[in-house]
C-alpha cells in the first residue's frame, strides 16, 4: 500500500469512502486499496491526504510524443492521422512483463519533468495538428480526473480522446471515465484468471466487464490488444475461447490486434514470440468469425492490413505505419463489393506516416 509520508498538493477526487476502522478506500480499481493517513495504494499516484483520496499526478506528465494512430494500436480510427500522446506514472496492475515498467512502475516525483494544464494540452495538440489525444503509457483509469479534464478541453476544439488501458476499473467510476472518450484500446492480457493473477495480480472479470460495457453502452469506439507470450496465453485452446468470447459478447466488428512479446523487465527469461504464433492466433480469431486481426511488434504486410470481410478486398494497406492502398469509398465503405467497414473514417487518410515526435510543451506559451 506505500509507506506512511506527508502528502502535499494532492487533487481532490471523487471515488472513495471512510471504513469503520478510520482507514480510508478508493473505490476507483477492484484493488479496492484501503489506506491509513499518508499511505499510497498500489497503483502510487492515489494517496490519502487528509481523510480523502487525493490524485498525487494532476497535471503532470512523463513526456509528449506525436504518433501516429495506429501506434496505439487503432487501425480503425481516423487512420493515418497524428495522436499527441502522453501518459503520468504508475499503474494499477503489477504486469510482470511490462514494456513500460520505468513509467508504469516509477515514484511519479522521478519521472513527471512536463506540467501541464488540460486547456494548454487540448491548445497545443490542435496548433500540431493532432485529432486525438492519447491517454497512454500508463494506465489512464488511475489519472481519470486529470485525463477528464483534458478530455473536455479538447471536445471544445474537436479533437478526439483515445484510452489506452487494461480496462481494471470499477462500475463507477468506468461510467464517468468513458462518457468522455472517443476510442479505447483495451488490453485483453490472457482468457484465464490464473495469467492474470500470477502475471499482473489482477483479475480477468472485471476486464471483461468494462469490455462489454464499453461495446453495448457507449458510443466508444473500442480495439483489443492481446500481447502474446510463449507458454503463458497463447495455447490453441486458450486463443479459440477468448477470440469466440470477443465475437459472442461484443459482436464480430471488434478488431483484435496480437502483438509480439519481447523480454522485458521480470520476464527476462522468456523468448520473443514467433512471428508464425501471431500468424497462427491471427487464423484463429478469423475462423472464430473476428472481422478484422491484426498482428504487431513485427513486420507483416498481410497482418498489418485491413481486409473487406465480404469481399476480401484489401481496404487499407499497411508497411509499419505506412498507409498504402485506401480502398474504402467516402461512406467507410469498400469501393468493390460496398460492404460497410466499421470504424471511424473521413473521406481520405491522415498523411502523419510513421514519424514520431517528441514535443515539450514548455516551450509553448
Amino acid at each position: 500500500m506505500g509507506m506512511d509520508e506527508k502528502i502535499e498538493g494532492g487533487h481532490a477526487t471523487t471515488y472513495w469512502h471512510i471504513l469503520e476502522d478510520g482507514r480510508v478506500q478508493c473505490d476507483v480499481c477492484p484493488r479496492e486499496c484501503k489506506l491509513h493517513e499518508g499511505q499510497r495504494g498500489l497503483c502510487f499516484v492515489r494517496a490519502c491526504q487528509d481523510n480523502e483520496i487525493v490524485l498525487t499526478t494532476y497535471g503532470r506528465s512523463s513526456g509528449f510524443c506525436i504518433d501516429p494512430i495506429e501506434k496505439k494500436p487503432l487501425n480503425h480510427f481516423l487512420p493515418g492521422t497524428p495522436v499527441l500522446s502522453f501518459g503520468t506514472a504508475g499503474c494499477n496492475l503489477a504486469c510482470k512483463f511490462c514494456q513500460n515498467w520505468d513509467i508504469s512502475k516509477s515514484r511519479e516525483t522521478d519521472t513527471l519533468a512536463d506540467q501541464a494544464s488540460p486547456g494548454k494540452i487540448a491548445r497545443v495538440a490542435g496548433e500540431l495538428g493532432c485529432r486525438s489525444v492519447a491517454y497512454t503509457y500508463n494506465d489512464p483509469v488511475i489519472f481519470m480526473e486529470y485525463a477528464i479534464d483534458i478530455a473536455q478541453a479538447c471536445r471544445e476544439k474537436d479533437i478526439k480522446s483515445v484510452a489506452v488501458t487494461a480496462g481494471y476499473i470499477s462500475a463507477g467510476p468506468r461510467e464517468e471515465f468513458f462518457s468522455y472518450m472517443d476510442a479505447a484500446n483495451v488490453d485483453l492480457k490472457a482468457f484465464t484468471d490464473d495469467f492474470y493473477w500470477k502475471l499482473t495480480g489482477g483479475h480477468l472479470q472485471p476486464v471483461l466487464e468494462t469490455l462489454e460495457y464499453i461495446k453495448h453502452e457507449t458510443d466508444v469506439w473500442l480495439e483489443l490488444t492481446t500481447l502474446l507470450i510463449p507458454g503463458k496465453n497463447d495455447s490453441e485452446q486458450e486463443l479459440q475461447e477468448m477470440t469466440q468470447w470477443v465475437v459472442d459478447k461484443l459482436g464480430p466488428d471488434v478488431p483484435m490486434h496480437f502483438t509480439a512479446f519481447h523480454p522485458e523487465w521480470k520476464m527476462m527469461n522468456i523468448p520473443p514470440t514467433p512471428p508464425i504464433t501471431l500468424t497462427r492466433a491471427r487464423k484463429i480469431a478469423l475462423a472464430s468469425g473476428v472481422r478484422y486481426v491484426y498482428t504487431g511488434n513485427v513486420h507483416d504486410k498481410e497482418g498489418e492490413s485491413t481486409y473487406c470481410h465480404q469481399c476480401h478486398n484489401r481496404l487499407i494497406g499497411r508497411d509499419w505505419y505506412v498507409l498504402s492502398d485506401w480502398n474504402l469509398d467516402e461512406q467507410g465503405c469498400c469501393n468493390r463489393c460496398g460492404t460497410r467497414c466499421a470504424g471511424l473514417f473521413e473521406p481520405q487518410p491522415g498523411k502523419w506516416g510513421p514519424r514520431r515526435q517528441p514535443v515539450y510543451l514548455q516551450t509553448y506559451a
